[in-house]
């Protein structure tokens, strides 16, 4: 089994901030390569309206309770913020992490958060649109930043896996690419990215391949590897409000594979 990283997202729903905050530091502490949170408004699962949390201001959080891990959003939503705005907010979390930020980006899906927030939801392609124009904003920003960023190239990760257009941008655009398993599933999309570097011409191996994975798939790490992962991120958080510890045994037994 070859080197890979690993990660954990904790869902900001059904929770405390007190709680969250244990379980990041404690996934910093086992050894973990990143920590991420969800960029949403309402819970996703359990009870639809229970307690939730804003993701970047929790960003901010983490990296001040953490020393090693990787920092972000898995992922951000493109419609809830200017781009100019989100640049200088990754690039303040840059800072206050002393170089561990990333932004993860998406072209959002989530309707009931838009609806309620009052942006405009429109189209699944309209949507990938308008994060096709955002990022060379971001990119512009983030060069005119004072300071800029404490990293000379701050990684931009993008979500998704839509075939013709999304793996694209990736191509184009991204430092890592997130994607699902099963690994059946990732290594299809991994393959049509692949493509994509070639007809584009990158370097395939200039994008880090991620993949969120569940507690039941902890055991089927060498099939993600082989069906090309880098980078294997768990998914942890409650379906109803849990006043206890984030299970982070699930996040141990993918270190242990990792280390050994």
């Amino acid at each position: 089994m070859g080197r890979f990283k690993v990660g954990v997202t904790l869902h900001p729903q059904h929770t405390t901030v007190a709680r969250l905050r244990e379980g990041w530091r404690e996934a910093d502490a086992m050894g973990a390569d990143s920590v991420w949170t969800w960029d949403h408004f309402y819970p996703l699962y359990g009870d639809k309206d229970g307690p939730h949390f804003e993701g970047y201001t929790l960003l901010t959080a983490a990296a001040c309770d953490t020393q090693h891990v990787t920092i972000g959003a898995m992922v951000t939503c493109n419609s809830y913020r200017n781009p100019e705005l989100l640049a200088d907010m990754v690039r303040t979390l840059d800072h206050v992490s002393n170089g561990r930020a990333i932004l993860g980006i998406g072209s959002g899906w989530f309707e009931r958060d838009y609806d309620e927030f009052g942006y405009e939801f429109g189209t699944a392609t309209w949507r990938l649109e308008q994060l096709e124009t955002a990022l060379p904003r971001i990119e512009a920003r983030l060069a005119k930043l004072d300071p800029p960023p404490v990293q000379a190239k701050l990684p931009l990760l993008i979500g998704g896996s839509g075939e013709k257009v999304t793996l694209r941008i990736v191509a184009e655009k991204a430092d890592a690419w997130n994607g699902f398993g099963p690994p059946e599933d990732y290594a299809k999309k991994n393959a049509i990215l692949t493509q994509w570097c070639e007809k584009v011409g990158r370097d395939p191996a200039e994008v880090e391949r991620t993949v969120l994975v569940d507690d039941d798939e902890v055991e089927r790490v060498e099939e993600f590897l082989e069906a090309g992962a880098q980078h294997l991120i768990l998914g942890l958080g409650f379906e109803t409000f849990a006043d206890e510890p984030f299970d982070l045994t699930p996040l141990r037994r993918l270190i242990e594979q990792r280390d050994a």
